[in-house]
């Protein structure tokens, strides 16, 4: 960019200062040619709010807008190209309401059941966190409107979030929880990044130059504004010199002014703050080059979108002798959330919907001029004589706003008491009983799915969930949701149980990668309903699994069948392993997904990609993606555990070549083609013990397999020098090179 062309030109010291900071709770300070815009709460719906009445927890108003599912509901559609259509109609609405950039997704890993803003999450799988996260932001940002990524990064918790330090090794660091930043980065480019509140191995986010500048801008080419999480900066300076561009809200000019002190005295590069200063105004010139062309949203176009996106995202978890879907009859339904319904979550993200649709008129709507009564459940004997007089019971269960919300997390995940006890009560009365399950985060379904027939899960389905309910309780939409998330037996049983939330300050997050399936299926741990699960009114069957290596990965093949009597659409799941694998890794994970729509007979050749980015692994090392040549274990199915097909196929890898040395051990040694016969006769002069290892009560080699060659010198009594072995490491290194 020109200076003649650079809005930042001929702005001083102060004034640049001035630009990384807000002007008041939403917006940025207007400086020379640079206009101030607009930043508000998303992501599954615009709360722009008005007026004096300003807040960042959701407790004053917004303007109307349309109430989308939020991601843990978007997240159960697994479809991409559905959630960068609810984007493009947020950018609407964003431009309508006078919003530059939407505060926006939120893709932190879920690594525990108990993080309380789970609801604002994807997954608990980076590859689809990121491929979700990805399509939102090129949705959003077709429109014109900036999305802001967050919260980076490893903010996996509410307790202490302002503090406390997320304790995490490199690999897993970048396998998981950076690695579905950068798909998002990489694939969509978004505008804004948002860092979080936490520490990160002892350093805060905005103060982590190795975040927000290593890793984001020098290995992944951002090339946007780095923003702060609202409050999250505790020094201005010292997070200016890491990488951050952009602190928010407003600090009424008390840190511009700490900036430029530190530029006077020399602690702080003038250059640095040019630099953010300038990619705060090219962001703040592209947002508002098409603001105020757009005044209006087409209010029953989103609702009819968001009733869509809520139908996808209904994943139906239990169907015992095909109770569903449900014939016009009469018909109870029971609990609070039929007529209150819990569609969205508590804080930052709360939107005032357009409109609300109550479950219980939309059951009403079709099941015609058949008679639905209704009982509130807190009575359990009226509720009872309630289920008791009609054909089929629909009881609604979940949890309230109250007992998950940003700003703290969830003690346990069990559905509350009572409403067990109700369901044990219905269900003996009404045999025919489907449960409705609405919540933000994974509750325990032991208890549920052992007494209900059939169940549904609506997670958080936003303004229209109630009408999408009933659309799949009475089979107008085939019901195709997955679960983003494994449902435990109990919470004892997951990842990070014993390492959750912070103690002193400290998150440790000793399952390394291991968290969510990676953790149950590595374990063979039984729960109740596994990664992936979701089940149909129709029927699929996979056939003619093909997989081939290609440049680019791999290349996934297969006919999926609908052999049921109901058009549906199947999500099919690909997942990778590498039992040869030379590092700990997952038995398998998630490395490609794709969905296909069919009609009852139809049957379809999918090809589902799968990149090599996917089935590498973060080397220390080497401090890049490793892709290890050899065998891969590619299986594809309905869930991480309902693998219907399998195959093997050879890879060529691109690992880095790793000298011998004297600190190899004879293990390393051994298992390399070149250097074994070479090392079995060193071995054998060397060894003070000889070759014959049954004097001994042991296996002589598989003890000696962790010893470092260069001991050997010693063991050998002169035998075998160390320059001896020197010259014979070279000669290996040589011919492996």
């Amino acid at each position: 960019m020109t200076d003649s062309a650079d809005p930042t030109a001929g702005l001083d010291l102060a004034e640049q200062a001035a630009l990384g900071s807000g002007a008041s709770f939403w917006t940025t300070k207007a400086v020379g040619p640079v206009p101030a815009i607009v930043l508000t709460d998303g992501p599954h719906g615009v709360r722009r709010q008005s007026g004096s009445a300003t807040d960042h927890l959701g407790l004053s108003g917004s303007e109307p807008a349309t109430c989308f599912p939020p991601a843990v509901g978007l997240s159960q559609t697994w479809d991409p190209a559905l959630v960068e259509r609810v984007g493009r109609a947020l950018g609407d609405e964003s431009r309508a309401l006078g919003v530059h950039v939407l505060l926006g997704p939120g893709v932190n890993i879920k690594r525990d059941p108990r993080c309380g803003r789970n609801f604002e999450y994807y997954s608990e799988d980076p590859l689809l966190s990121g491929t979700l996260g990805a399509a939102w932001v090129r949705g959003v940002q077709s429109r014109g409107v900036g999305a802001s990524l967050k919260h980076f990064a490893v903010n996996n918790a509410e307790h202490d979030r302002m503090r406390a330090s997320s304790d995490v090794d490199a690999r897993t660091l970048r396998e998981l929880y950076l690695r579905t930043f950068e798909i998002v980065v990489r694939q969509a480019r978004p505008w804004t990044v948002m860092c979080s509140y936490n520490r990160i191995n002892g350093v805060y986010a905005s103060e982590n130059a190795w975040l927000l500048t290593t890793v984001l801008r020098d290995d992944w080419g951002f090339d946007g504004v780095v923003v702060s999480d609202w409050g999250a900066v505790a020094d201005r300076v010292a997070a200016v010199a890491a990488g951050l561009d952009l602190e928010m809200p407003t600090t009424g000019g008390i840190s511009d002014a700490e900036v430029v002190h530190a530029v006077r005295a020399g602690t702080l590069d003038a250059d640095v703050v040019a630099q953010a200063a300038g990619r705060v105004a090219r962001l703040a010139t592209k947002a508002t080059e098409t603001a105020g062309t757009a005044t209006s949203f087409d209010v029953d176009a989103h609702h009819q979108l968001a009733r869509e996106a809520a139908q996808r995202a209904i994943v139906l978890l239990k169907n015992d002798d095909d109770l569903l879907p449900l014939e016009p009859s009469p018909l109870a339904v029971i609990g609070g959330f039929a007529q209150e319904p819990r569609y969205q979550g508590g804080g930052s993200s709360h939107v005032n919907p357009t409109r609300l649709d109550v479950p219980l008129d939309e059951i009403r709507r079709f099941a015609g001029d058949h008679p639905v009564s209704y009982s509130p459940g807190t009575d359990v004997a009226a509720a009872v004589a309630t289920a008791e007089s009609a054909d089929a019971a629909i009881v609604f269960l979940g949890l309230t706003a109250e007992e998950e919300s940003e700003g703290y997390d969830r003690e346990h995940i069990d559905l509350p008491a009572p409403q067990l006890d109700l369901l044990r009560a219905v269900v003996a009365a009404q045999p025919r009983t489907v449960v409705v399950l609405s919540h933000g985060g994974v509750v325990r379904l032991d208890a549920v799915a052992g007494l209900a027939p059939a169940l549904l899960d609506g997670a958080l389905l936003g303004q229209a969930g109630g009408g999408a309910l009933a659309d799949v309780l009475f089979g107008v939409v085939n019901p195709s949701g997955r679960l983003a998330e494994t449902v435990p037996l109990r919470l004892q049983d997951s990842p990070a149980y014993l390492n959750f939330p912070s103690e002193a300050g400290h998150t440790v997050y000793g399952e390394r990668m291991f968290v969510g399936y990676r953790w149950y299926d590595a374990r063979d741990m039984p729960v109740t309903f596994p990664f992936g699960h979701g089940l149909s009114y129709t029927r699929f069957d996979y056939s003619g699994l093909e997989v081939t290596a290609t440049g680019e990965g791999l290349a996934v093949h297969l006919t999926v069948t609908n052999t049921g009597t109901r058009p549906g659409r199947e999500v099919v799941q690909v997942y990778a392993g590498h039992p040869g694998s030379a590092v700990g890794r997952p038995v398998r994970w998630l490395a490609g997904f794709g969905s296909v729509t069919l009609d009852p007979g139809e049957r379809s050749r999918v090809e589902i990609p799968v990149s090599r980015a996917d089935l590498a692994y973060w080397s220390p090392d080497a401090g890049r993606w490793v892709l290890e040549s050899g065998e891969y274990l590619v299986s594809v199915g309905a869930s991480s555990r309902d693998l219907r097909l399998s195959a093997s196929v050879t890879v060529e890898g691109d690992e880095p070549m790793r000298p011998f040395t004297r600190e190899s051990t004879l293990g390393e040694l051994l298992a390399d083609p070149v250097a074994a016969q070479t090392i079995a006769t060193v071995l054998s002069s060397a060894s003070p013990f000889g070759t014959d290892d049954s004097a001994l009560g042991m296996n002589l080699l598989r003890m000696l397999e962790s010893v470092p060659i260069g001991r050997m010198a010693g063991f050998s009594a002169g035998k075998v020098t160390g320059e001896q072995l020197d010259e014979l490491l070279a000669g290996i290194n040589a011919q492996r090179a």
